[in-house]
């Protein structure tokens, strides 16, 4: 698995080349890692596919953010270190918000998005704060609840559940202060790269509404629905998700 240093730090990522002009970066969620993206984006054979981790994410060294902007500054340094060009940014939850927050800013590298799970804003409960910061345990519990839709399968959950158990509690409470600080709502408008957004039919976390949302604020954007799944969509549906992406990038 390949590393490429950024910022003085060794950033992991999982590539898979195929021969395109399109390259396709793929950025998690809170908390999260390469790994929360399926097997079968890798061989869409439609663009060369980089899954990243994110700082003190993953394998990757270096420290957590609390901001997107800091994130988004990560993404442009690792495109850049790679020398990517013609950069599908696609992103999940938190990696949405990065992919939009790429797009305002204009990055050179950047010429389609791909919007998974996601908002213009990302306000988070304060009792989630509140439980992952008193109760971890009962938080993790919380949370697993709420990431699948309704009839996941059951390996399905307790790899999120092993994931999940070894995962950081600070760094998920940055990422979710750098979601709850969010907010491009008002400066979709200025989006005007191809979009492609991706809402899970029983997503409990960002809905279907913000997904409609996201199509009604950036002009020709396409709305993808994946059916009998939740926020997690990728790893529940990712038949359904992959077509779509290849549909969107071929």
């Amino acid at each position: 698995m390949p590393f490429v240093e950024v910022n003085g730090q060794n950033i992991h990522y999982v590539h898979q080349d195929a021969g395109s002009a399109i390259n396709l970066v793929l950025i998690h969620g809170s908390g999260g890692s390469h790994e929360n993206w399926p097997e079968e984006c890798l061989n869409i054979g439609c663009a060369n596919v980089y899954l990243v981790d994110l700082p003190g994410h993953g394998k990757s060294e270096g420290e957590s953010k609390d901001d997107v902007g800091e994130y988004t500054a990560f993404v442009d340094a690792f495109c850049k270190a790679l020398n990517l060009e013609n950069v599908a940014l696609g992103g999940h939850s938190l990696g949405g918000a990065i992919v939009q927050q790429s797009a305002l800013n204009k990055a050179s590298w950047l010429t389609r998005l791909v919007l998974v799970g996601t908002g213009c804003r990302l306000r988070v409960m304060p009792m989630i704060f509140e439980a992952i910061e008193t109760n971890w345990e009962g938080a993790r519990e919380m949370m697993g609840q709420t990431v699948f839709g309704s009839n996941p399968a059951p390996e399905l959950v307790a790899k999120e559940k092993e994931r999940s158990r070894n995962s950081d509690p600070q760094v998920l409470l940055g990422d979710f202060r750098a979601c709850d600080k969010f907010d491009v709502c008002r400066r979709l408008g200025e989006i005007t790269l191809p979009t492609l957004i991706l809402s899970g039919d029983d997503d409990k976390l960002t809905p279907l509404k913000y997904g409609q949302f996201l199509l009604d604020g950036i002009a020709g954007a396409k709305l993808v629905v994946i059916t009998d799944a939740g926020h997690l969509m990728a790893m529940e549906q990712p038949a359904q998700f992959c077509q779509a992406l290849k549909d969107f990038l071929s």
